[in-house]
């Protein structure tokens, strides 16, 4: 949720403080709201409109809050200076940075959203996420690329979330190679995106693309064309570091 100026402000941020505390051990329920809510001194009232959809509400506030966070720290100066890859790495890590001092409730969080009722949450909180980091980034696409690179984005922001939230190394080491695993996978795509557009082929209009291969272009051209495909999608997959979704990334 993206809390509105109705006066509840305060009461929100009472709550939710109150539920990262309670949540290592009630988990993120209802229950455990109304007991954040009594700690904070916060009536049952206010909380009913303050939060009309419950726990739900509350991780959306916090998610938020996160969200916002890292991009204040995005528009600091030391970032202006970094590469694409290591800006992503930047904004990360400072997305989790955020979480640690409350990891054990992060960790209860993703087992919450992670329950089939509430996967239209968890999906628009990462799309969140994700959107965040590229506009921190400057982004100006507004085509096909807009909605490829945030969906892409948002798989990389949710499973280093995932191995942080099983990383309990002190360094966090393992946390930070697999997320230079990722990003490294998401240059090989847009690696490949380039590519088969030399090739021919645009993302974009795939439609178009299928169409083609239904009806053959003459004198062999399609034969080629699937050839010069085949070839780029080799050079930046090759069979010794097949894209993590495959299966067989190492971390």
């Amino acid at each position: 949720m993206t809390a509105p100026d109705d006066g509840f402000e305060e009461a929100r941020a009472k709550t939710l403080a109150a539920a990262l505390e309670r949540a290592p051990f009630d988990g993120w329920t209802d229950l455990m709201l109304g007991r954040a809510a009594a700690e904070a001194g916060v009536p049952r009232s206010v909380i009913a409109a303050a939060f009309p959809h419950g726990v739900e509400d509350v991780l959306s506030l916090w998610s938020e809050a996160a969200d916002a966070a890292m991009a204040a720290k995005m528009a600091g100066p030391e970032f202006a200076a970094l590469r694409i890859r290591e800006k992503v790495a930047f904004a990360v890590k400072e997305r989790i940075s955020y979480l640690r001092p409350h990891k054990e409730a992060a960790r209860r969080a993703a087992g919450t959203l992670a329950l089939p009722i509430h996967a239209p949450l968890a999906a628009r909180l990462a799309w969140k996420t994700a959107d965040a980091i590229w506009r921190g980034l400057d982004d100006k696409s507004t085509d096909f690329n807009f909605y490829t690179k945030r969906a892409i984005l948002a798989g990389v922001w949710t499973s280093t979330l995932a191995r942080w939230l099983a990383d309990d190394t002190e360094d966090e080491a393992k946390t930070d190679e697999f997320l230079a695993a990722r990003i490294e996978n998401v240059m090989q795509i847009e690696k490949a995106k380039a590519k088969l557009r030399e090739a021919g082929f645009d993302p974009s209009k795939a439609v178009g693309w299928l169409a083609k291969l239904r009806y053959p272009s003459p004198n062999g051209a399609r034969k080629r064309r699937e050839e010069k495909i085949d070839e780029a999608l080799e050079e930046s997959f090759p069979a010794s570091d097949p894209p993590y979704w495959a299966g067989g990334a190492k971390e």
